[in-house]
């Protein structure tokens, strides 16, 4: 799912990493808000709070919000710098960088302690804003602008339309580009959702461990893709293809 690129991508791939980082993205997203009160997985929301603390003169927090929205800003530039470096030496191993830095900010913040998250709670809201920046520029990248994870208010417009439009586009290769457009966008909200669900009551049960889980689930999508690759080269040697 992650190694695939270009005209070798197809649905199930894009299926396989909408569905593991989609669920990573709701994770993060409950835990932050629990954590912190602040929305970590998008910037639409700050905005709008940053358009108010301007209206109501509080330039501090104005500026809090610019901060927040920069930090997700440049998760997806310093993504993308990577991808694009790295697929000059080797396109297989791009998405091996980004993915350990989201995963070693997760464990990071993690581990913290309950004092240290509440003293620093600007600090950790950037530093999940930079996660997901990363995540989703990633994501973007290797689908080729296909799946994106970290947000739902496009993927429900796109999913209205898409819903409208398979009532009138007739033709059988219409209908099937129409029908897995729309489960791949079905996948990305469902696994969302779930991700919020499991992260709501991880954090219930153990707090901000609960970015563990997030962690261990992109490491486990890396094994998986990494053995999944191994096998198959193995039984393309020996079986002389």
């Amino acid at each position: 799912m992650f190694r695939h690129q270009g005209k070798s991508r197809t649905l199930k791939h894009n299926l396989q990493l909408a569905a593991l980082l989609s669920l990573v993205a709701g994770i993060v997203n409950v835990t932050g808000y629990f954590a912190v009160h602040t929305l970590t997985t998008n910037v639409t929301g700050h905005f709008a709070f940053f358009a108010n603390e301007v209206l109501r003169k509080e330039y501090s927090m104005a500026l809090l919000y610019l901060v927040f929205i920069f930090a997700f800003f440049f998760g997806a530039f310093f993504s993308s710098l990577i991808v694009e470096l790295i697929s000059r030496r080797n396109s297989r191993y791009v998405y091996i960088a980004p993915v350990a830095i989201e995963a070693t900010i997760l464990i990071v913040i993690a581990l913290l302690s309950r004092e240290n998250i509440v003293d620093n709670a600007n600090i950790i809201s950037c530093s999940l804003l930079f996660a997901m920046g990363l995540q989703n520029s990633l994501v973007t990248n290797i689908s080729n602008s296909v799946v994106r994870t970290t947000h739902l208010t496009g993927l429900f417009t796109d999913l209205g339309i898409e819903l409208s439009q398979i009532f009138f586009y007739r033709e059988p290769e219409q209908q099937k580009r129409l029908r897995s457009s729309i489960g791949l966008r079905l996948t990305i909200i469902s696994f969302f959702f779930m991700g919020c669900i499991a992260g709501g009551f991880a954090y219930y049960l153990f707090g901000i461990f609960s970015l563990l889980l997030a962690a261990a689930i992109l490491i486990a999508g890396v094994i998986y893709d990494g053995v999944k690759y191994r096998v198959t080269v193995i039984t393309r040697k020996y079986s002389g293809h």
